[in-house]
């Protein structure tokens, strides 16, 4: 009987303790799944904001090339070539010619103009932040437009009409899809646009995240039932209660905790002082030929037992704890050194290397690139920076200055995950750029997605006003190649021809591609 007695208090304890890491499990759980989810919802919310901005950056270069065209003209051979110039742009509707307010002198498809519910005056039009673009609501009968207007000269100005399909903004989660609706509307709260599977249903109980654009009068919204998401991204409950509930019986361990939290830092000094970090290569080549035109160099952390750590378990650590620039020198000098021999037999390829937007500013950076670059004998002009567009330049003056001075000394400068990150297309025609590549987010659904395949065009024809190249991340079909070439991308790389790559097996294929190119007729493809 004592004995039994003896256990209780043990059992109680445990039971306690259990019960007292399942609560905290419980609410952590709920926590960290609404966390998410509010991400994912203000991250798709930013999508719908991106896509409506790429669509005026779109009209603006489309206006800008018509004025310096000196087309802004109602003669019928300046009619005549914004008509052609309207036809290879499908996202513009049309294109009018308007007195200094705002009223219609003309239009290169005059009988759109029996569409139009109503055409705003210049004072009820919303201007840009910069002030070079008005934006208004075109109320026509088969659905509302967006009207981007650009000044010509004192007496004119010309006006693209842009369609918002809503399949532009048909981004929602399937399971949030019928409980949803996604909005676009100007800043004086006139709405543009529109996607939601059932219009004559009201949401129950709606929830809205909202994003406001610091660029054009433009407002996104994405509004969705509450109790829809119990049940979104819930998979992680009832895992995560386990660990809890594990831990509550096993409690003792976060004695070790502090312990631990040092690890992961020491790690990265012990494997950077070992040399662990090595680069690893992923071939960049020409969509049409698939000859392979360059690679872009990644980081991986190869432990003494031969493992692989992938990047995103340290690459984040190694950018908070500042170590990242020691890291990105010397995967540098090793990618130098093992390419040395690729690039000196051919002068056309090109070797990119990924750096933060931190590094880029750092003081000395360029001077320490280009003396690194010089004691290796490589041509500048081979050697292609890239920099994330994930991470917000916070200072574009400063920023463009260092472009500008990488570019006097050869080097090109590649801005990486256009159209998911921070920048405006017109922040990256300020910054001076040579590439843009486009997310991997937008391949994946080139395919399926009718309005990424109008973004991809917009994308291209931009980089084409701007005289920038375009390079596609993250091709895994060939449906996907095919597509990106309709769209008019013309570099790309991915897991089509090659993951990342050790120096030896890259080289390989390098030396196999090169070998079948040269024996293969004129015009064979190479990639698959």
């Amino acid at each position: 009987m004592r004995h039994q007695r003896s256990n209780l208090p043990f059992a109680a304890l445990v039971l306690a303790s259990t019960m007292a890491f399942g609560l905290a499990g419980h609410f952590a759980a709920e926590a960290v799944i609404r966390h998410q989810q509010v991400h994912q919802l203000n991250e798709l919310t930013e999508i719908v904001l991106r896509r409506s901005e790429f669509a005026v950056d779109f009209a603006a270069a489309s206006l800008d090339e018509l004025a310096k065209r000196d087309l802004a003209s109602c003669a019928p051979a300046a009619l005549q070539a914004i008509r052609l110039h309207v036809y290879q742009r499908s996202a513009i509707k049309d294109v009018r010619l308007v007195n200094p307010d705002g009223s219609v002198i003309c239009s290169a498809y005059s009988e759109t103009l029996e569409f139009d519910k109503g055409w705003a005056d210049r004072r009820d039009m919303l201007p840009s932040h910069d002030r070079k673009l008005s934006l208004f609501r075109v109320e026509q009968f088969g659905g509302d437009a967006l009207g981007v207007l650009g000044d010509v000269n004192r007496s004119s100005a010309l006006v693209a009409i842009v369609g918002l399909n809503a399949g532009l903004f048909d981004l929602m989660p399937a399971e949030l899809r019928a409980h949803s609706d996604v909005i676009l509307a100007l800043s004086n709260g006139e709405k543009l646009g529109e996607f939601r599977l059932d219009a004559g249903k009201p949401l129950q109980g709606p929830i809205s995240f909202d994003k406001h654009s610091t660029r054009f009068p433009l407002h996104a919204t994405i509004r969705l039932e509450h109790a829809v998401l119990s049940s979104w991204n819930s998979e992680a409950y009832w895992p995560a209660l386990a660990v809890a509930l594990g831990l509550g019986a096993l409690f003792g361990i976060l004695l070790a905790r502090s312990r631990r939290m040092e690890g992961p830092v020491a790690d990265l000094d012990r494997g950077l002082a070992a040399g662990e970090f090595k680069p690893y290569y992923q071939p960049i080549f020409d969509l049409r030929s698939g000859q392979i035109t360059g690679c872009e160099v990644l980081a991986r952390w190869v432990r003494r037992d031969g493992s692989v750590v992938p990047p995103m378990n340290f690459i984040p650590l190694a950018e908070s704890s500042g170590r990242i620039q020691v890291m990105t020198w010397q995967i540098l000098k090793s990618a130098l050194a093992d390419l040395h021999g690729v690039l000196r037999a051919d002068k056309t390829f090109k070797m990119s290397v990924n750096v933060v937007p931190k590094h880029l500013l750092s003081a000395g950076f360029v001077e320490t690139l280009r003396r690194t670059v010089l004691a290796a004998r490589i041509s500048a002009r081979q050697i292609v920076v890239e920099v994330t567009e994930r991470d917000e330049l916070d200072d574009l003056a400063h920023a463009a200055a260092v472009v500008a001075e990488l570019r006097d000394h050869g080097f090109r400068v590649a801005i990486d995950d256009v159209g998911v990150g921070h920048s405006g297309l017109s922040r990256l025609k300020g910054l001076g750029a040579n590439t843009i590549k486009i997310d991997k987010f937008f391949v994946d659904t080139i395919t399926v997605d009718a309005s990424t395949t109008t973004i991809v065009e917009m994308l291209v024809a931009l980089a084409r006003d701007f005289r920038m190249t375009v390079v596609a991340e993250g091709i895994e079909t060939e449906e996907q190649r095919h597509a990106l070439i309709a769209s008019g991308v013309e570099e790309g790389q991915g897991y089509l021809v090659a993951a990342p790559l050790p120096f030896a097996k890259f080289s390989e294929l390098v030396d196999s591609r090169r070998r079948s190119a040269s024996a293969a007729p004129a015009g064979d493809v190479l990639v698959a």
